[in-house]
């Protein structure tokens, strides 16, 4: 099982493998496309990037350079535990 967590607040236990795109829904962050086409879901990934997909190429086209930002309609969690800041 891999973590979220939220906000420095919130938890949640979640599947290896999961896509982010549910829980962050459930969690307060907005989504409008759902294909990494209108940045609605942009998150800042605080700690554990690297237990994340690598990046899409809807991800590449969107956010250019990347350092901490993500789609989280785009990417899953690997494993481990990602904090996330929206």
């Amino acid at each position: 099982m891999a973590k979220i967590v939220f906000n420095d607040s919130e938890e949640k236990e979640v599947p290896d493998g999961d896509p982010l795109k549910s829980h962050c829904e459930e969690a307060g962050v907005p989504f409008a496309c759902e294909e990494g086409i209108c940045g609605t879901c942009v998150i800042e990934v605080e700690e554990g990037a690297e237990n994340l997909t690598p990046f899409t190429q809807e991800e590449l086209d969107f956010l250019g350079e990347q350092e901490c930002e993500r789609l989280a309609c785009q990417c899953k969690i690997k494993c481990g535990i990602v904090k996330l800041k929206f």
